[in-house]
């Protein structure tokens, strides 16, 4: 699905009117919204007290059984995360290894803080996920460890799961190792810092070799047939002036290249499940040839071609977004992948293991401070790769899992959406009547009504109006806001301007 990104940087003290009249309408709204989703509020004061009662021990050993965890300390690795991240599930480390490329990659090791069956634990599986919006984030386990002890900060010894991953000169994974150890990231790089890097020369070596190697992995992904939505990122954040904007953003290369490595990651973990008949997969089952065929005709309708004998996946990946009619084909283009699952096996491995839009099997491994099963799905892969038992507590916790997941997305979902849907709602809140240049991206009840994306503010919403041109530069006039409802409904002024 197209990404939302929802970003808050803080507002001065002394915001004009106008910013303040938006903030507490915003605030109001965030309030609400966490209300009606039963947003945890803070954490309840036994989790707190097993948390401040860890740091002072450290980190729990190795399962009996297990290696000890080595000292990897040595290892150069940095993080490259957005601005402000505190939350540090992952350090990198590449280098040459003959043709090919040796992969290190290390992620939080959780399980050496949490206690099974603990309050920590428990709390863990009420929330999920951590949840993001406007004005701060509701995070999976307690800021002490996951913005602290747990986190892989600069400069600071922490226990890790530690993947190396040797690939030959096509970027194709070799050899596969994970076992525990204890990192020091090196430093903290952010997207825009890593990539201007990577623009006038400066870059270390690791950021060299995870430019070239998230290359190989892109091209590893096409000729998978994988999936790949080019769609921007939306924005909220408040500016310097104290006021509340709405805006896109296209990822860095440096982001896909980072998130490559974790694919990569997710991968490996999955074929060792796989092999071992015990795990949790994220799976997503292939197009729907009825999409496909949709997806076909409304290509026809919106002049955007379709290369004789080309997939979808290749025709989706040349779209642009900032075409119109592009961006409208994006939009219907997200009935493509419909479906994604967890999946746990303890056994017979699943009847249909595949992420379509990875083309490959694939677990989510590599970000267990914002995600649950992360952390079970690590503890499986660790024992796998050593030759030792699943703990008892993992294997037991992998039937729960799936739903425990699904409801943790679905309550996501609403929350990102409705943050969005909030915000958009305030700022245009006296706006009604003023008139808007955007895109018709979708249409419904046979031409009667649809959604527009405006160009600016970057807002989306349902649009009236008779015959919509799907794929169209149009001029709309807003014709009704709701800040309480968050909605905002447009009208079709005029006809479409090609």
């Amino acid at each position: 699905m197209p990404r939302r990104h929802v970003r808050l940087r803080p507002a001065p003290t002394a915001a004009a009117d106008e910013a303040r009249r938006v903030d507490a309408d915003v605030r109001t709204g965030l309030d609400a919204l966490r209300a009606e989703l039963d947003v945890p509020a803070a954490f309840p004061p036994e989790v707190l007290a097993e948390v401040d009662a860890v740091p002072a021990d450290g980190p729990a050993p190795a399962p009996a059984g297990a290696a000890e965890r080595a000292d990897a300390t040595d290892v150069p690795f940095v993080t490259v995360d957005p601005e402000g991240s505190r939350d540090l599930d992952q350090a990198v480390h590449l280098e040459r290894r003959g043709a090919g490329y040796r992969v290190r990659y290390a992620i939080a090791d959780v399980a050496a803080w949490v206690r099974p069956g603990g309050a920590v634990d428990a709390e863990a599986r009420r929330r999920v996920v951590t949840l993001y919006a406007p004005d701060g984030r509701t995070p999976l386990h307690p800021p002490s460890l996951s913005e602290g002890a747990a986190s892989l900060l600069p400069g600071q010894d922490a226990p890790a799961l530690l993947w190396e991953i040797d690939l030959d000169a096509d970027g194709t994974p070799t050899a596969v190792r994970v076992g525990r150890a204890t990192v020091r990231s090196r430093a903290q790089l952010t997207y825009e810092g890593a990539q201007r890097a990577l623009d006038d020369g400066t870059a270390d070596e690791t950021l060299v070799l995870l430019r070239a190697v998230g290359r190989l992995r892109q091209a590893a992904e096409v000729a998978r047939g994988g999936l790949t939505l080019p769609t921007p990122e939306q924005v909220v954040e408040v500016d310097a002036r104290g006021r509340w904007t709405l805006g896109s953003r296209a990822t860095l290369p440096v982001e896909e290249w980072n998130a490559q490595v974790s694919l990569l990651t997710g991968m490996c973990a999955a074929r060792l499940m796989l092999d071992a008949g015990v795990g949790v997969l994220r799976t997503l089952p292939p197009a729907d040839p009825r999409d496909v065929e949709r997806l076909r005709s409304a290509a026809r309708a919106l002049g955007v071609p379709w290369p004789a004998g080309a997939d979808h996946a290749t025709v989706v990946r040349a779209l642009d977004a900032g075409v119109p009619a592009h961006a409208a084909l994006l939009t219907e283009a997200t009935t493509l992948l419909r479906g994604a699952a967890y999946v746990a096996f303890d056994g017979a491995p699943p009847e249909q293991p595949l992420h379509a839009a990875i083309a490959a099997p694939y677990a989510h491994t590599t970000a267990p401070l914002r995600r649950l099963v992360d952390r079970f799905v690590g503890e499986v892969c660790v024992a796998v790769s050593g030759g030792t038992a699943v703990p008892g507590w993992a294997r037991a916790a992998l039937p729960e899992l799936p739903g425990l997941m699904a409801a943790g997305d679905r309550r996501a979902s609403a929350y990102e959406r409705g943050c969005i849907d909030l915000v958009e709602a305030a700022l245009l809140s006296d706006r009604v009547g003023e008139e808007f240049d955007g895109v018709v991206v979708d249409v419904r009840d046979d031409g009667e009504s649809g959604v527009v994306q405006l160009r600016d503010p970057a807002v989306r919403g349902r649009v009236a109006g008779a015959a919509l041109p799907l794929g169209t530069d149009v001029r709309v006039r807003l014709d009704e806001v709701s800040v309480t409802e968050r909605t905002v409904r447009f009208v079709l002024d005029g006809t479409g301007r090609g």
